[in-house]
Parts: C-alpha cells; sequence; structure tokens
C-alpha cells in the first residue's frame, strides 16, 4: 500500500488546492496522506483539510522553526488537541541547526515537551532534524529511560550514528526525495544499513520534490517516485515495496484505518 507519510498540503508552494492534490495522489495509488500541521495555532486550518477526506489526517506538533514564538513547555496542549480522531501523530518537532530560525534552547525545550505526550498517546513522535544528530541522539536517549515511545525521523538526512540509534530504539525513518537525488549516494548508503522494517516514505511537499521532478513543487502523487527508485535498488517489485512500506505505516500509526480495496476513491 502507497501512504505519503508527510507533507504540508496548507502550504502556498503547493501550487494546488488540497483538494486536487488529495485526487491526483488517490490517481498515483496513494491511500493515506499524514498533513502535517506546524504550529497549535493552525490545527484548525488544518483540520478543515483533513476533515472532508477519509484518507487524510494530521501530525500535530511545533516545527523548530517556530518555538522561538510558539513552542511549549508541557505536553498538556498536544494531549488535548488528541481528543479529535484526525490527530495521528505527535510533530513535527525537533531540532533544526542549519537554519536557527529559533533559539536552540528553545528548540530542545519545545522538542521535549512533545515527548511526553507521544507515549502517553501511543502515537509516533514525528521529528525534524538538521544538523542536530548528536544533540537530538541525547535527547531521545535521555527520554528513553523514562519509557519508550515511537520514534520517526522525517526526511532522513542524517549520519549513521543517528541512523543506529534510532534503529536501537525500534523507530522509523523515512525516505524522501532527497534520496533519489545524484548527489545523496552517501546518504542512501547509511539508509541501505536500515531494515526495510524500519522504513516509510514521504514527501514533504511541497518541498524537495524526487527525480524526475526535482526543482518543482512536491505534491504527495510523487511518492510515487521515490518508491519506485527505493524497490529497484533493493532489488523488489513496486508492489512489495509499497506492501512493506505500508505494513510499518500502520504499525507506526496506530490510528489510522487499514483502507479496504472498495475505499479508494478517485
Amino acid at each position: 500500500m502507497l501512504v505519503d507519510s508527510h507533507c504540508h498540503l496548507d502550504h502556498a508552494k503547493i501550487g494546488i488546492s488540497p483538494q486536487e492534490a488529495v485526487r491526483r495522489a488517490r490517481l498515483a495509488g496513494v491511500e493515506r496522506i499524514v498533513t502535517i500541521c506546524t504550529r497549535l495555532d493552525r490545527f484548525e486550518t488544518i483540520k478543515a483539510i483533513a476533515d472532508p477526506f477519509d484518507d487524510v489526517f494530521m501530525g500535530v506538533g511545533v516545527h523548530p522553526h517556530e518555538a522561538g514564538d510558539a513552542g511549549i513547555n508541557a505536553p498538556d496542549p498536544l494531549l488535548a488537541l488528541a481528543e479529535d480522531p484526525k490527530m495521528v501523530g505527535v510533530g513535527e518537532t525537533g531540532l533544526d541547526y542549519y537554519y536557527d530560525f529559533a533559539p536552540k534552547a528553545a528548540q530542545r525545550r519545545s522538542f521535549e515537551a512533545h515527548i511526553p505526550a507521544a507515549r502517553a498517546l501511543d502515537m509516533p513522535l514525528i521529528i525534524h532534524t538538521r544538523d542536530a544528530d548528536e544533540d537530538t541522539i541525547a535527547i531521545l536517549r535521555e527520554h528513553w529511560q523514562d519509557g519508550p515511545f515511537a520514534i520517526l525521523i522525517h526526511c532522513f538526512t542524517g549520519g549513521q550514528a543517528l541512523a543506529d540509534a534510532v534503529v536501537e530504539m525500534e523507530g522509523f525513518l523515512s525516505l524522501s526525495g532527497i534520496t533519489t537525488f545524484k548527489s545523496a549516494e552517501a546518504l542512501r548508503q547509511v539508509l541501505d544499513s536500515v531494515p526495510d522494517e524500519r522504513l516509510l516514505v514521504e514527501t514533504d511537499a511541497p518541498f524537495l520534490a524526487p527525480t524526475p521532478h526535482r526543482g518543482k513543487p512536491n505534491e504527495p502523487a510523487f511518492v510515487a517516485h521515490t518508491a519506485a527508485f527505493w524497490a529497484e535498488r533493493k532489488g523488489l517489485s513496486v508492489g512489495e515495496f509499497h506492501a512493506r512500506i505500508g505494513a510499518n505505516f500502520f504499525r507506526l500509526f496506530k490510528r489510522v484505518p487499514v483502507p479496504a480495496p472498495s475505499q479508494v476513491k478517485l
């Protein structure tokens, strides 16, 4: 089953309406989409996008870029929002030291506030990490001592140490369009070491469109290209790879209903 585990249907750069993006995704065989709320004050906006569709769900959290003015200090707001059945993941949250749009201390504080919510809700902690592998590993390991929680590194671009740590904690890493770029062979070699049962696929639309659409606005339908690329790299049929990734998705996103074949709408 083909899924887009991470996108931003609300983003203006996608260039098409959420309705058109979902229609095209369905035509491409995408059966489940997770669109991301990056600030809690945008919850109702993202909910309004997801609500009309049986196959669109939400991750809800505070992006590290937003942690300066919108970060949280406790899990309570997330626990309250999780009463909505469309919320299936906590985040994206995490650390971004590349752009550093928010103070590092604020990023870390907000990131750590998401972790108890993910644990309590039994939802995946959807993590954005860039140029922050060491701190990400340290925070995850520290909180792991208080009890396990589900980890998803979205759009994985980290190093071997981060990949190994996430697998050790029985987490997941998501393959984005970046992994199809000719320049990304070192990243692919890290991901080759990750067991298939620990992988997902995503678009992160409207960003990072995979080959052959690199440089264009990304959309959920294009996840099919990333999946096909990795199926070939692993020596699997597209159907076999979709089945493995789909099974991983539903193991991780426990709140998302598994569709019957008749549910797929064009």
